[in-house]
Formats: structure tokens, C-alpha cells, sequence
């Protein structure tokens, strides 16, 4: 389970109360992947179109949404399904009466598909959430068979408890499009990463520019703090139409473009899976990085 830092253990950041990984609950041998980005910016469709492509590839694939939305897999699975907090609730929280089909379904190519949520608005923490759910995986062996994880998580809020996927992760991809906010968002979440990776595996990957017709902001300051760009998708039509229509890229009608963006993203997920190196980029100070992208 979650557990509150004890103040004799190094903080992952000046004055934070942060939530802990049990040692017990880490995931296995599955290359796990954390998605972050600005609120509204792509990365559920990014991770369902991701995990489409690491299917694709042949690799057995778990995404795992980390939103109160419960929308982060729809697109996988066809329909919004129940979290576990949602699954906990009905048995009084008694996780060993539940059953893996009561909280983990079949998507796209058999992509498993499961909806963290999160805890009832202003009570409770994220992390507490994520730990029970990495838990019942466990507890249920379905981490055991599982190549890859994704993790799709709320926003760019990067509290100690949305921040606990960090402390599942191999790798954390950031999601961005060629703007002010979101690279402001970004260079936020590129702080909490640092910070988690102080006492935990996790390392960032890179970007994914995304709804972007050009990424020279994002490459200038990728440049300017020691990122890369991993991924450029535009801001297709077809993206959009693939979310009302409740489906993947690989499973639209083919089209010039829908093509090369299905492309991108089996690249993107050969390169995930290849290994990426653990860049080490250092966040600006927010006044620094509003002077950087403002204008004059």
C-alpha cells in the first residue's frame, strides 16, 4: 500500500510530505511507462494509440488510467469502465472478494485495460489509489504475463499522490504541444520527475509534441533544459474523429494520414521498447521560463 513518508527518510523534495512505494507492490519485469502532460493535451489518446502500436508489435500490453475521469482507456475498450475505487466500494473495500474481470477488461488487439480513478473530490489521495490498484494486479497475477505498462495520469497535477506512477516507472514521457501552458506544464512535471528519481528508477524519456503543426518552441526549449523530442503528431482530424468514434488510429479507415501517424506510433513504441537513454534535463525556475518563451 501507499504509505506517508517517515520524516527520518529523504524527501523527494524541500518540505514535502510524499507518498511512499511499498516494496512489496512493485511491478515485475514489464517495461513500464508513465504519461504526463497538461491537462487537455492529447496524452490519453496518445497512451491508447501507444498501447495499440506496442500490440501491434506483438508485445502483451496493461494501460492503466489514472484519472477520476475514468476515460483514459474508452477508446481501447468501447465504453467507460467501472475504477477500482468504483469495485473496491461495492464490497466495503474487502479487495480479496473481488475477481480480475470485475475491474480489468479486453481492448483493442488484447490490450488489458484498467481505470485506477481516483478518491471522491477533496477527501483522499491518488496515490493511495494507484497503490491499491498495482496491488490487486499482484495480488491476482496479471502483472506476470504483462510485457508492457503504460500509466495514463491525470493532468500536470504533481502532487505526491498523482505523482506515485513516477515510482512504478522505468521511463516518464511528457506530452506536449508547441505552446506557452504546455510547455510551462512541462517543465513543471520535468521537476517532479527529477525529484522522484531520487530515490526511485524512474527517469525521463523524452517529449511526444502533440496537436502541433510545428514543435520549435518545444525543440528550443528541449534544447535549452536537456530534453529530446521523441514523437511529433499533428493535429489531425483523424485524431479527433477516432476519439468521437471510440476507437484507435488502427482501426480508422486508411488515409494518407492516419497512415503515417499509425507509423509514428509503432516507431515511437520501437524506440520505447529498444531503450531510451535517461536524459537529464533540469527544469527552469518559472520566472526563467516565462521570460524564455514570453515575447516582447
Amino acid at each position: 500500500m501507499a504509505l506517508l513518508d517517515p520524516p527520518t527518510r529523504k524527501l523527494d523534495g524541500d518540505g514535502s510530505v510524499q507518498v511512499r512505494l511499498d516494496p512489496a507492490d512493485r511491478i515485475g519485469n514489464a517495461k513500464v511507462f508513465a504519461v504526463y502532460g497538461k491537462g487537455g493535451i492529447g496524452k490519453s489518446t496518445t497512451s491508447s494509440n501507444l498501447s495499440a502500436a506496442f500490440s501491434m508489435l506483438g508485445h502483451r500490453v496493461l494501460q492503466i488510467g489514472c484519472d477520476p475521469k475514468h476515460d483514459s482507456t474508452f477508446t481501447l475498450t468501447k465504453k467507460l469502465m467501472p475504477t477500482v475505487i468504483d469495485v473496491l466500494e461495492t464490497v466495503e473495500f474487502h479487495a480479496e472478494e473481488l475477481r480480475p474481470e470485475d475491474y480489468m477488461f479486453e481492448g483493442f488487439n488484447g490490450v488489458m485495460c484498467v481505470e485506477a480513478g481516483g478518491p471522491p473530490a477533496g477527501t483522499g489521495c491518488g496515490g493511495y489509489v494507484v497503490g491499491q490498484t498495482v496491488k490487486l494486479l499482484k495480488q491476482h497475477h496479471l502483472l506476470e504475463d504483462t510485457d508492457v505498462v503504460i500509466f495514463d495520469v491525470l493532468g500536470d497535477v504533481v502532487c505526491g499522490g498523482f505523482a506515485a506512477p513516477l515510482q512504478h516507472a522505468e521511463r516518464a514521457i511528457v506530452v506536449a504541444a508547441n505552446d506557452f501552458d504546455s510547455i510551462f506544464a512541462m517543465n513543471r512535471i520535468v521537476a517532479a520527475i527529477n525529484a522522484k528519481s531520487k530515490n526511485y528508477d524512474v527517469r525521463l524519456a523524452g517529449v511526444v509534441a502533440n496537436r502541433s503543426a510545428g514543435t520549435d518552441e518545444i525543440d528550443r526549449f528541449n534544447d535549452a533544459i536537456g530534453l529530446k523530442r521523441l514523437a511529433h503528431f499533428q493535429d489531425l482530424d483523424a485524431i479527433r474523429r477516432s476519439r468521437l468514434k471510440k476507437c484507435t488510429l488502427f482501426e480508422m479507415p486508411d488515409a494518407p494520414d492516419v497512415i503515417k501517424a499509425r507509423e509514428e506510433y509503432l516507431q515511437l513504441a520501437r524506440t520505447l521498447w529498444a531503450g531510451t537513454p535517461a536524459l537529464e534535463a533540469t527544469a527552469m525556475k518559472d520566472r526563467d521560463i516565462f521570460d524564455f518563451l514570453g515575447y516582447e
